[in-house]
């Protein structure tokens, strides 16, 4: 499954089916992912982590998160 699927279960609020897609892709924009994920969860820390990963600013903002991740998504695709 691709990263678009993962936005789209997060955008749902599907956290669990955008994790088991993210899981184990190490690429920015998936890392990126992974940390939306962890906010959605609630995993601060985790999150944290994943942010760092990704090589992206911390914030516990998941709605903002989201809308730009979903955004930088469509831009990756062109």
């Amino acid at each position: 499954m691709s990263l678009k699927a993962a936005i789209e279960h997060l955008a749902r609020g599907d956290w669990e089916k955008a994790h088991d897609i993210v899981h184990g892709d190490e690429s920015p924009l998936a890392c990126w992912t992974h940390a939306v994920v962890h906010l959605q969860e609630g995993d601060v820390d985790n999150a944290r982590y994943w942010f760092g990963r990704a090589g992206r600013k911390f914030s516990t903002d998941a709605t903002a998160q989201l809308e730009a991740l979903a955004s930088e998504a469509e831009r990756e695709d062109g």
